[in-house]
């Protein structure tokens, strides 16, 4: 919509989602998304990531709470790229940043990493949750979250599809 630069600040003028965001979304569904409609909102997700990394453009911050819903127009945004930034393919990005439950593990080792792949990680969190209702590493504290996403240790209810199931494992892997 707008940007506004002044000699001491970044003003970013923004539209205003009608329908919240999509963890609020999320958590009004207990068990989840039927997959159809999940699959509708992760498509267009995964469309603005796609458009991102072709601009060469990582987010770093990809989670439910980032992705604002339009409901009168039927869609979802992307917002809060504040901890995005420029990349080279082929050149690992060393910044470490994000939130826990939605980090992929080299962002959270402090390690050297491919900028789209810790995006397609976080991407993988989002559908887990639009299909299961819940984070798939969210325990009772951060060293526990940690060791989970270290671990990879997730389970995916017998609900989901052999499908989805297979695209989240491809994801967080």
């Amino acid at each position: 919509y707008e940007v506004i630069d002044t000699q001491t600040k970044l003003y970013l003028i923004l539209e205003l989602g009608d329908g919240g965001d999509m963890f609020d979304y999320i958590m009004k569904h207990e068990e989840g998304l039927n997959e159809d409609l999940a699959k509708k909102y992760f498509a267009q997700i995964v469309h603005a990531i796609s458009y991102c990394h072709k601009l060469h453009v990582v987010h770093r911050d990809l989670k439910p709470e980032n992705v604002v819903f339009f409901e009168k127009q039927g869609l979802v945004k992307l917002t809060d790229f504040g901890f995005s930034n420029k990349f080279q393919p082929g050149k690992k990005l060393t910044t470490s940043c994000g939130s826990l439950a939605y980090s992929a593990p080299e962002i959270l080792l402090g390690d050297e990493y491919d900028a789209p792949a810790v995006d397609i990680w976080s991407l993988g969190v989002i559908l887990y949750m639009l299909v299961c209702g819940q984070p798939p590493f969210q325990e009772a504290n951060d060293s526990e979250t940690l060791t989970m996403i270290m671990d990879c240790k997730y389970t995916v209810p017998s609900r989901v599809s052999k499908e989805c199931k297979d695209l989240i494992t491809r994801m967080l892997q």
